[in-house]
């Protein structure tokens, strides 16, 4: 049925059609009245039809006034039935009372208004498939009897006349019925997962925040985010995209019917929600909701079997819950989404319960993103640089390290504004300004008399793979740098990079290396790397990770990692680089195992350029 299809406001809106129709065209039955016969009945007849009307108008006013749950829109929809029934009803009484007349101007009156009493019922009730039969059938019904009583070969055609008009009207309110179904189905799905889609999932939130408006009852709102989906679509294409997204639907829709019969939807592209039953408490409805998150995330990870492909994927997932019954639907979906970004941004296949502290958190990234735009024309990003030493114990080289001391924010942690300016794009433009502050200083020093063997630069993978990169780092080598400088220069690059596009990242690798830029690859053994893509990227170094370096004393595992790194640096001729060295026991066990440089607070903490300098001239 359309109603179970929750299609009010269809309904809603043919009652104003409906009360203008009728009374309207009711006061020609008093002139009629008053031209053939006495008026009284015809005006009673009015005065009840008005009554009736009436009763149309409130209904359409609770609608308009009212937010009504899914349950009081069926309760509202019954009395709306019922009030249709009745209208139209009206007209056969008139039919009855004028075909009882001996005037045979009033039976074709009577006739006529019957008949275009039937057409409107059928069009105006077709999303109503009952009521359309119902009503359409107890105004045809009088005038098929009329004609044959009449007992005349011509009126026994017309009664078949009159069935067959009744035949034709319900079929075509029954295909006008089919096609809303249909129609109405299609823009409340989702085509590929069958699931209720954006639209869908809304009004049903709608519907949840009215109850919990009157019941203080509360629900739990969970948006679902696959991890690293675009990575299937683009290696093994859309179709076999489409057929996991499927998959996913039907574990995510079979799972919440067994457990708590939670309604899912899809929303777009690779995200779901999910909305749950009810429940008496906000600390029931977090249990359950945090409860059921976790059961989802193991079901989207088993592995998925679709043609010759044996698949795995995680999934993050964002919690919200329904306490707030002033807040619209799309506020609690942009909470959830919040809370999915978040635990994204924590490494993903997990999930996050939106809360005031995750909104804090957001709101701050939200301002360091805002302000950051700003802070390069305020002067406020300044550069850092850590010496880096040989077995020696000499400083020769150095890395470059962005800092930003903002006059709103304080100062801002690294970690937390770069990451942001990866994800939003503004690292192009930090990563520019970077640049060329640091080839300024290279010459700068150059010509002071502080010599170097190298100097280090961090480039993020947005960078790498940005079109112009390669030519805005020979354009701003050529302004500031001479050949022997640029020789110096060392691009460091995390193994995040390599799970990009290797192949763009080969070639803009190999331009820089012609041009004399030497890269490093950063952070190494926490990332994607394998030894393959060793052996294919152009890197003369690598820089083991801090985490291992700062677990040596401890881990015997980390010991072993170290090992295995430098072996795998000498083996292919790499320098090795530790970075975080905070100890002298550290600093003898990476000696011992011939790592070429060292890097951290046990030597130097990062200083600003003229610290450096006097450190260097000094030394």
């Amino acid at each position: 049925m359309i109603n179970d299809m929750k299609f009010y406001g269809f309904m809603h809106k043919q009652i104003l059609i409906l009360l203008i129709l009728f009374i309207g065209t009711g006061p020609g039955y008093i002139y009629i009245g008053w031209l053939y016969s006495s008026f009284h009945i015809e005006l009673l007849w009015y005065i009840a039809l008005l009554c009736v009307c009436a009763w149309g108008y409130v209904l359409h006013k609770q609608y308009l006034r009212k937010k009504m749950s899914l349950a009081e829109k069926d309760r509202w929809l019954a009395r709306l039935k019922i009030f249709l029934y009745i209208a139209f009803s009206m007209w056969s009484v008139m039919f009855v009372i004028y075909t009882s007349k001996d005037i045979l101007e009033l039976h074709y009156i009577a006739i006529a208004t019957q008949l275009g009493s039937s057409v409107v019922a059928a069009t105006v009730l077709a999303s109503q498939r009952r009521l359309a039969i119902l009503t359409v059938v107890s105004l045809m019904l009088p005038l098929t009897f009329y004609f044959l009583i009449i007992n005349e070969y011509y009126s026994y055609l017309l009664a078949f006349f009159s069935v067959v008009l009744a035949w034709v009207l319900l079929h075509s309110s029954n295909n006008t019925f089919n096609y809303l179904v249909k129609s109405r189905y299609q823009s409340y799905h989702d085509y590929l997962t069958k699931l209720g889609n954006r639209r869908y999932f809304i009004e049903m939130l709608d519907d949840a925040i009215a109850i919990q408006r009157r019941t203080q009852k509360y629900h739990y709102l969970l948006l679902v985010d696959l991890d690293h989906f675009k990575i299937i679509n683009d290696t093994l294409g859309h179709d076999i995209g489409d057929k996991l997204l499927c998959e996913v639907a039907n574990r995510m829709k079979n799972l919440a019917e067994v457990n708590n019969k939670a309604k899912v939807s899809r929303l777009g592209g690779d995200e779901f929600c999910l909305l749950s039953p009810e429940y008496d408490s906000i600390q029931e409805c977090l249990e359950y909701g945090n409860s059921f998150a976790q059961e989802l995330l193991e079901a989207i990870k088993e592995s998925y079997v679709i043609g010759e492909h044996h698949l795995y994927i995680s999934a993050s997932i964002g919690i919200s819950i329904l306490d707030k019954p002033d807040m619209q639907a799309n506020r609690f979906i942009k909470e959830a989404d919040i809370a999915m970004y978040e635990a994204k941004n924590q490494g993903r296949d997990g999930l996050i319960i939106f809360n005031d502290k995750v909104a804090q958190h957001i709101q701050r990234k939200l301002e360091i993103e805002r302000l950051l735009h700003f802070a390069i024309e305020s002067k406020e990003i300044y550069l850092h640089y850590q010496p880096q030493l040989n077995i020696k114990e000499e400083i020769i080289g150095c890395e470059v390290l962005a800092r930003w001391e903002s006059l709103s924010l304080g100062n801002v942690r690294p970690d937390h504004f770069i990451a942001i300016a990866e994800q939003t794009g503004i690292i192009i433009e930090l990563g520019h300004y970077i640049l060329e502050e640091s080839f300024k200083t290279l010459k700068e020093w150059d010509q002071k008399g502080v010599k170097l063997e190298h100097f280090s630069i961090n480039i993020s993978m947005r960078q790498m793979f940005h079109s112009s990169f390669v030519e805005d780092v020979i354009a701003l080598s050529e302004k500031h740098l001479e050949a022997g400088l640029i020789k110096k220069l060392v691009f460091e690059i995390t193994e995040s990079s390599v799970a990009e596009d290797i192949h763009i990242l080969i070639m803009n690798m190999n331009k820089l290396k012609e041009y004399g830029i030497r890269f490093s690859m950063d952070d190494f053994g926490t990332g994607y790397s394998s030894l393959s893509y060793l052996r294919q990227l152009p890197i003369s170094e690598l820089k083991i990770d801090k985490s291992f370096v700062a677990k040596i004393a401890s881990s015997k595992q980390d010991r072993t990692m170290i090992k295995t790194i430098i072996n795998i640096a000498q083996n292919l001729e790499l320098r090795i680089v530790a970075e975080g060295v905070e100890d002298r026991l550290e600093v003898d066990y990476l000696a011992e195992e011939e790592c070429d440089i060292f890097q951290g607070y046990f030597f130097y903490k990062p200083m600003s350029k003229e610290s450096f300098e006097l450190l260097k001239l000094g030394a």
